[in-house]
C-alpha cells in the first residue's frame, strides 16, 4: 500500500501542475467563477460515478454527511485551491503558483504534524525540517521573478 500511495502522490503532483495551466486557461476563456463552478460540478459527477463503481452504491455519501461539520472543511479547501489556481495561474504563472502553494502546504503540514492537529500523529519539528521549509519558501518567492 505504501508503494501505491507514493505512486498516487507523484501522479497527483504532476496532475496538479497540469491542473493549474488548464484551469488558468479555462478561467481566461469563461471567467474564473464560471470555470470554478464547472470544475466543481464535473468533479462531483466524476466522484459520484467513482463511488458507485468502487462501493457498488451511494451509501458512503450518507456516512460522510453524518460526520462532524469540521470534517467537511476539506471540500471548502478544495474549492479554495481550484479558485486560487484558476485565478493565479494566468497572472503569476504555473511554476510560481505551484511553488507558492507547495511552500504553503509544507509549512502548514509541519504545523499540523508538530501539534497533532486534526487527529494526526505528532511529528517533531527539527532544524533540518525548518531549514527545508525556509529554503522552499525562498525558492517559491524567487519564482515570482520573471
Amino acid at each position: 500500500m505504501t508503494a501505491l500511495a507514493t505512486f498516487l502522490a507523484v501522479i497527483a503532483g504532476l496532475a496538479g501542475s497540469v491542473q493549474v495551466a488548464v484551469m488558468a486557461r479555462l478561467g481566461e476563456r469563461v471567467g474564473v467563477f464560471a470555470a470554478l463552478a464547472w470544475a466543481a460540478m464535473l468533479t462531483a459527477g466524476l466522484a459520484f460515478a467513482l463511488l458507485l463503481i468502487v462501493r457498488q452504491g451511494a451509501g458512503g455519501i450518507v456516512d460522510a454527511a453524518r460526520q462532524p461539520v469540521w470534517l467537511w472543511s476539506g471540500a471548502a479547501m478544495g474549492l479554495l485551491i481550484v479558485l486560487t489556481i484558476t485565478f493565479a495561474g494566468s497572472r503569476i504563472g504555473v511554476a510560481a503558483t505551484v511553488a507558492i502553494m507547495i511552500a504553503g502546504q509544507l509549512a502548514m503540514g509541519a504545523v499540523i504534524d508538530r501539534f497533532g492537529l486534526f487527529g494526526v500523529d505528532k511529528v517533531g519539528l527539527a532544524w533540518p525540517r525548518v531549514i527545508g521549509i525556509v529554503l522552499l519558501a525562498a525558492g517559491a518567492a524567487l519564482t515570482l521573478r520573471r
